[in-house]
């Protein structure tokens, strides 16, 4: 039996990019999975591009900014949840943490929105638990504690 594209996972990369107030921008996505809902910028990486290279992409497409990864966060996955836009989709995806290098913040590709959240903020958002999770883990490597 032979596999059609919904039967393969789809690799993606995202960015927990912090600026110097402690701060985590978010993007609100205008695309599903999570259509309308607050989330890290990221997207799908290309076919012979570098996870890195695909986040540093990715970043710059949907907020104007150049970063500089610090690592990997974590990793999450989705699959098989029509409740988030994903009904037949397996989504898997590399969470860096990253600061930002040069640029304003700005929406911009795939995001509605681009806003920098105190961590205190974040808490009470409703983002995917496994947003919350990633974040909670830069947040850890990056600052300490």
């Amino acid at each position: 039996m032979g596999d059609t594209p919904s039967q393969k996972p789809v690799l993606g990369v995202a960015a927990v990019i912090w600026n110097d107030r402690r701060e985590v921008l978010l993007i609100r996505r205008t695309k599903e999975p999570r259509k309308g809902q607050w989330s890290l910028p990221g997207g799908k990486v290309e076919f012979g591009e570098s996870l890195e290279n695909a986040a540093r992409r990715e970043v710059r497409e949907e907020t104007g900014l150049e970063i500089a990864l610090l690592g990997v966060a974590g990793i999450a996955e989705t699959f098989l949840d029509a409740s988030v836009g994903a009904a037949d989709v397996h989504f898997v995806l590399i969470d860096y943490s990253a600061r930002v290098v040069s640029g304003e913040a700005v929406a911009a590709s795939d995001a509605a929105d681009a806003t920098w959240f105190t961590l205190a903020a974040i808490e009470a958002l409703p983002l995917w638990d496994e947003t919350k999770r990633i974040i909670a883990q830069s947040a850890r490597d990056v600052w300490g504690g």
